[in-house]
């Protein structure tokens, strides 16, 4: 296997590196990763400034290119300029804190994935749930076994897996849970503040909310203990909507169009 791995957290990340250490010992794994932390910075890709490439120590043994830009830039890039071959996988993680519900649409770990599934191959985004004291080996050592079943699981293109790991000892892991993606707000989430001038600024921040905790959501499995594997489709219609429109009609200044062979 020749994996491509990507995050959010920075190249000098532990999760990364614990992946890499794991992974490198059943594939050819090539590392390009933020020079920084970017977390929370969605599909950003850098447009308005010049992306460089920085070779970097990652571990024992591990080298990996570090770049001045986001996870999506990362893998664009190593797609188009730095890989030798086109990957078998592209994997970004593992993210220190799970990316849950809504958390798929700003986090960066997500959208290392989601660059990789525009190209065309199979990718995953793995995090560790809860952030006191994480032990990134027992995820890392799954996704190892996932990344050898990968061609069994038959994932339909233009889907990618995003993967939520409790952060506990493997036997007390439940089990795996196929899950949908949960609802999740964060509340209290903007702080005003002042600097020293007496002048105002803004922090965000907030509280997690979930409003949907349902056993078979990403949510509701992660805190049951179960490792959470949700399929995310790159297709955001709502399918069942639109059809709902087209059947109602509204008398517009325009014809409307009726399309035949749509899935």
């Amino acid at each position: 296997m020749f994996i491509l791995l990507t995050n959010d957290d920075g190249i000098a990340a532990e999760g990364l590196k614990v992946l890499a250490q794991h992974l490198s010992a059943v594939a050819t794994v090539f590392i390009v990763a933020p020079e920084k932390e970017r977390s929370a910075i969605g599909h950003g890709i850098t447009m308005h400034k010049p992306l460089r490439v920085t070779e970097t120590a990652v571990g024992e043994n591990l080298t990996g290119l570090a770049v001045n830009g986001t996870p999506a830039d990362c893998v664009k890039l190593a797609l188009d300029a730095l890989v030798p071959r086109p990957p078998d996988i592209v994997i970004s993680g593992i993210n220190r804190g799970e990316n849950v519900g809504t958390d798929v649409l700003y986090s960066g770990t997500v959208s290392g994935a989601i660059e990789g599934c525009i190209n065309g191959i199979p990718s995953l985004a793995v995090s560790l749930a809860g952030e006191d004291e994480p032990d990134f080996r027992p995820a890392a050592s799954f996704v190892v076994s996932l990344c050898r079943e990968l061609p069994n699981l038959g994932l339909p293109p233009g889907t990618l897996l995003n993967i939520n790991i409790p952060n506990l000892p493997p036997e007390r892991i439940a089990g795996v849970a196929f899950t949908r993606l949960g609802r999740r707000r964060y509340v209290n989430s903007v702080e005003r503040r002042y600097d020293p001038r007496g002048r105002v600024y803004f922090w965000l921040g907030g509280e997690a909310q979930d409003l949907d905790p349902e056993p078979e959501t990403d949510i509701g499995a992660v805190q049951a203990g179960y490792i959470s594997i949700t399929p995310i489709h790159l297709d955001l219609t709502d399918h069942t909507f639109l059809e709902q429109l087209r059947r109602r009609g509204f008398s517009f200044a325009f014809p409307q169009i009726h399309f035949q062979n749509d899935k």
